[in-house]
């Protein structure tokens, strides 16, 4: 079992309390690795050395062509460990080791991507009346506060880090307490590629005791996370207090529509993407389907036929194409919903746990049909590998541009087509 420390001013500590908490391999249920718990001590020591690395450390000052070479140099750095990075994230979030790999691909092109943003932030001259001068000038906004879910962890700390990073920003970035192994092994290179102390902290804990002093602490000046409604709402609250500056990526119940005239086999494997990479657990899975009532009933049974081939299993089995969720919580969550489904809709597939996996937080991929579109499955995020399917119907109108109608709101009016939710 691995015990890995947080990073605060360039070095490796423990947390003020001496308390550590268990960080699991969620597909067999056992620990891991522990880690520090922090809490606003911590945050208070990471808050003030990136406030310090930013009023009167090298960084601010450092020019964008050599920030730009550090960030060139870490995406190096994680490539060369590509193969074991990926293996330690797919065993601590249970995802797909071959969608593992893509992940940590992906977080090394990030941080080479706003490597190579540092030289081109600009100006820009302002349009002003005669005998005047109007610049505008972008400067780094100072300390940034970072919150990230489990769900792609080294990829969403990449998407925080490199972009603040690349301006000039120092960072304080808080992993989610389910997945904080990759990050804090990603933390060893920093010094290594170049980033002065102070310019990145990394304080592990919970989000009560960590997260919250981080967007409340008075040296961080903005606050970027990603991840549930709910949370983001008590966010906006909280930084309201020191008129923080906010970004946000929050959940939602993304649609996918099919039409009769789609390529038939391209749409039945891309409705299964959509919703089951990751074993769903993606802000932006495609989890409502609105298939064409002229197609419905072979898409629907299309769909189950090739939802029931996918292999669920250990995630660094290659073979298998789903893992496990992350999480106990979350394996309670989906399940939870999958009976809710079970009173509401029709299920073609799926809606439990697979038989032959005795442990890990293992469900299996989860198709309901003729889903009422008012209903909790085809409205609420489930964040599970569970889709709704919804017979839609084409309504002719006078000629024009297409319009739709949202089942929630009175029909639209104007020419072309609506396109609305119906009875199967």
């Amino acid at each position: 079992m691995m015990r890995k420390r947080m990073y605060i001013h360039g070095e490796f500590t423990e947390s003020k309390s001496g308390s550590w908490f268990p960080v699991y391999d969620p597909s067999t249920e056992e620990v891991i690795a522990e880690v520090p718990d922090g809490n606003a001590e911590d945050i208070d020591k990471a808050a003030k050395a990136a406030r310090a690395a930013f009023d009167t450390g090298a960084w601010p000052q450092t020019s964008g062509q050599e920030r730009g070479r550090i960030l060139f140099r870490l995406a190096d750095r994680i490539r060369k460990d590509a193969p074991a990075l990926a293996e330690l994230e797919s065993r601590n979030g249970g995802k797909p080791i071959v969608e593992a790999e893509y992940d940590i691909a992906d977080a090394a092109n990030c941080f080479e991507y706003y490597g190579g943003w540092a030289t081109k932030i600009s100006g820009s001259v302002n349009p002003v009346p005669d005998n005047a001068l109007s610049l505008s000038i972008k400067e780094p906004v100072g300390v940034a506060g970072q919150i990230v879910p489990w769900n792609y962890p080294l990829l969403m700390a990449a998407w925080k880090l490199a972009p603040a990073l690349a301006a000039g920003c120092t960072c304080v970035l808080k992993p989610a307490e389910q997945t904080p192994l990759s990050i804090l092994e990603v933390a060893e290179y920093f010094n290594e590629v170049g980033f002065p102390p102070g310019v990145i902290n990394i304080v592990t804990g919970m989000g009560e005791t960590a997260g919250a002093p981080l967007v409340a602490h008075p040296d961080v000046d903005k606050i970027a996370f990603t991840g549930s409604n709910v949370v983001g709402k008590a966010i906006l609250k909280s930084a309201a207090d020191s008129i923080k500056r906010v970004t946000m990526e929050l959940g939602g119940k993304s649609p996918n529509i099919f039409f009769e005239d789609a390529d038939f086999e391209s749409a039945i494997d891309g409705a299964l993407f959509g919703v089951f990479i990751n074993q769903g657990e993606v802000c932006s899975a495609g989890s409502r389907l609105l298939v064409q009532k002229s197609i419905y009933s072979k898409f629907v049974e299309a769909m189950a036929a090739k939802a029931k081939t996918i292999k669920v299993g250990p995630p660094l089995d290659r073979a298998n194409k789903m893992g496990s969720l992350v999480s106990k919580e979350q394996y309670d969550r989906v399940r939870g919903y999958q009976e809710i489904g079970k009173g509401e809709a029709k299920l073609v597939s799926g809606g439990g746990r697979p038989v032959h996996l005795d442990r890990g937080y293992f469900v299996e991929p989860t198709i309901f049909a003729d889903v009422d579109n008012s209903s909790r499955i085809a409205r609420e995020e489930i964040f599970g590998p569970v889709a709704s399917v919804i017979p839609l119907k084409m309504k002719p109108t006078p000629s024009g541009l297409p319009t739709t109608r949202p089942s929630a709101s009175p029909p639209q009016s104007g020419p072309g087509i609506s396109i609305e939710p119906c009875a199967p």
